[in-house]
């Protein structure tokens, strides 16, 4: 699965808005938003804190 579905689908799964996402990571929404249309990949720090969030290994 790409990075940019991956990531709107746990977004989803775990009932985030995109707004809601972005204040918990400290980014805007727009960088959200980029992420997931696969404009844009999250910094090291950013993927990290996705693996916490929602319960995955980076390789995932």
């Amino acid at each position: 699965m790409l990075l940019a579905a991956l990531l709107k689908t746990r977004r989803c799964q775990y009932g985030l808005t995109q707004a809601q996402l972005a204040s918990k990571l400290f980014v805007t929404t727009q960088a959200v938003s980029k992420w997931e249309r696969g404009k844009a990949i999250p910094s090291i720090d950013n993927l990290l804190a996705l693996s916490d969030l929602y319960n995955l290994s980076l390789d995932e």
